[in-house]
């Protein structure tokens, strides 16, 4: 496949805190490909895998409704720690791939820019690919790499979800930093979402709640950094009616404060990058740490909501 038309390639670039030799090992070692290779919920079996010039790697996806997908993949550039070229796709060594992918592994001060580029023969293809790795949630393949890197670096537990958003980075960061915009895109489907305090600011605080006209939760952030036009990190935590700390009402061990980072990256001056990472935040206890190391699928189904409704707001806008 030697198409170069831009208009027939998906592209992605990741940002991993991590050396550029530590990512290379998670994706050429079996034992810890394992561990993060497909969407959430998928796991794989290998069966032969030759990562050289021509060499092949046969796997096994399984999903989690039981279904198991055989795929095949030819290698044509093996380049350690700088490059991967490979076809993708394909059920069998006789089947015809889907597209060949690229991989440029780039050191930027230590930590590492993954940019991964797919390739189509046709933009017809791109666009059904492009639906089937929305539905799989695929992309969510990449932040289980950030996820897996950083535990294997810092031993710390992590989420990441990513989404471009066809948005200026400047648009993206007012519906971060604008209670108004917050409260239309934050709250979870069939909810709305008041401020009662906000202050949206390096030391700031707000105090909210989120409704569904039968139930009524309420939770509050401090705001550690906020960077114009590309950073905000501060604390979530549950609270009660007036404001004082509280514990998930539906579940008990769920860390008792959340640590959200927020990184906007301009890709191109009308689409941004938004990273969401999240983490235990505080005296967290080794329970509190499993259970939410074991609610990634439940994060991404909810955080993914949030940000179709982000998208939406933002159209709403133009």
């Amino acid at each position: 496949m030697t198409t170069s038309d831009p208009t027939h390639e998906i592209h992605i670039t990741r940002s991993y805190d991590a050396p550029v030799a530590r990512v290379w090992e998670a994706w050429t070692d079996l034992a810890q490909l394992a561990q993060w290779w497909g969407p959430r919920g998928f796991s794989i079996t290998t069966t032969a895998k030759d990562l050289r010039p021509g060499g092949t790697w046969e796997y096994t996806m399984h999903g989690p409704d039981g279904t198991n997908w055989p795929n095949f993949t030819r290698y044509h550039e093996v380049v350690e720690c700088q490059r991967l070229v490979y076809d993708h796709g394909a059920s069998s060594a006789d089947a015809k791939p889907m597209f060949c992918v690229t991989v440029e592994f780039r050191d930027r001060s230590g930590a590492t820019e993954l940019e991964i580029r797919m390739r189509f023969a046709t933009a017809e293809e791109l666009e059904q690919s492009r639906a089937i790795i929305k539905t799989a949630s695929g992309n969510s393949t990449w932040d289980r790499l950030g996820e897996f890197v950083a535990h294997e670096v810092t031993a710390k537990e992590i989420f990441l979800i990513n989404r471009s958003v066809e948005a200026p980075i400047e648009t993206m960061f007012e519906m971060w930093s604008n209670p108004e915009q917050v409260a239309r895109w934050t709250p979870p489907t069939g909810f709305t979402m008041a401020f009662a305090r906000a202050d949206i600011r390096a030391g700031g605080a707000s105090f909210y709640s989120m409704t569904n006209g039968q139930f009524t939760m309420y939770g509050r952030a401090e705001y550690f950094e906020i960077r114009r036009p590309d950073l905000l990190r501060y604390a979530q935590s549950f609270a009660d009616q007036d404001g004082n700390l509280s514990r998930h009402p539906m579940a008990p061990v769920w860390p008792e404060k959340m640590l959200t980072t927020v990184t906007l990256t301009a890709e191109r001056a009308t689409q941004t990058r938004v990273t969401i990472q999240w983490e235990p935040f505080g005296a967290a206890t080794p329970e509190e740490i499993a259970a939410f190391a074991a609610a990634r699928e439940g994060m991404t189904m909810g955080w993914t909501g949030s940000l179709d409704k982000l998208e939406e707001a933002i159209a709403a806008r133009a």
